[in-house]
């Protein structure tokens, strides 16, 4: 069965994230894996190190973590649910890259603090995760719910966004949380909109999607601040999950790389799925 994969500090915002992703995992009939990455220096005192000392330290983070996973899990409700956790040396990119090789996971779900925009959490876990790890991530800001039937919206450039295999595969477990499956898309071109570009984009999308009624949207360019016009379509729109592609040169990506991010967070939006193509 699939699973989610959960990045767990034991902090309240880990903890939202997997209230968020226990919910996401009982509509999709996925099982959720906890991980908690201990760094390689942590736990040790060079003036009093010896193996057995260390080794009890790493089952008692083990047993901790066990122990805050079945807390949430319980005052969630979500007992019937199959969720195991995961305790390994090493940094987190590290640890989860390895369980990812390993394991079929289809997305990661992180938590971050309030409404802080993807570029500003640098040095983070869920930057990290973000602008390194190659996994469909879900970041999820404090107290999200998940909607009973969540807006899901991709932002989308044709022109330079591109969507991978492992990218189309996301994007329909999560549609599968509308019946039928919707999605809204919103193209934003830097230039005048092109007829046959639009066209071949429309195109592209029905083909990669083919069971899924898509409402195409467009913000003109001419919009003196394309991303308050992204803003205001997600807020009128009442967004759950934006999509975003992570590409560099991606112009929807730098536009929420920076500020707009804690208006879409603040706004509507419960999660923000990143694609890695």
């Amino acid at each position: 069965m699939k699973q989610i994969l959960v990045a767990s500090d034991f902090s309240i915002n880990a903890s939202h994230a997997l209230r968020y992703a226990l919910s996401l995992a009982s509509r999709l009939n996925m099982e959720v894996a906890v991980v908690h990455a201990i760094h390689p220096t942590e736990g040790i005192n060079n003036s009093t190190y010896n193996a057995i000392f260390i080794e009890d330290y790493y089952a008692r983070k083990r047993a901790a973590l066990q122990e805050w996973t079945d807390q949430v899990v319980q005052e969630n409700k979500y007992n019937d649910l199959k969720v195991r956790t995961v305790v390994e040396v090493g940094y987190l990119r590290n640890v989860v890259t390895k369980y990812v090789e390993y394991t079929d996971v289809s997305f990661l779900v992180m938590g971050i603090t309030g409404a802080t925009g993807i570029k500003e959490i640098v040095g983070s876990n869920a930057s990290m995760a973000v602008t390194k790890l190659r996994i469909p991530t879900l970041i999820v800001p404090p107290e999200s719910n998940l909607s009973a039937i969540p807006v899901i919206t991709l932002a989308t450039d044709y022109k330079t966004t591109k969507l991978s295999v492992r990218d189309v595969k996301a994007l329909n477990r999560i549609l599968k949380l509308s019946d039928p499956k919707k999605l809204e898309i919103l193209h934003v071109s830097e230039r005048d909109l092109d007829e046959k570009l639009v066209r071949n984009g429309e195109k592209k999308m029905r083909q990669l999607l083919p069971n899924v009624d898509i409402n195409f949207n467009y913000v003109d360019e001419d919009d003196t601040r394309p991303s308050h016009a992204i803003v205001d379509f997600v807020e009128n729109n009442q967004t759950d999950i934006l999509c975003l592609v992570k590409r560099n040169h991606n112009m929807i990506y730098r536009l929420f790389a920076s500020s707009t991010v804690n208006e879409v967070l603040n706004r509507s939006v419960k999660a923000i799925l990143v694609l890695h193509e």
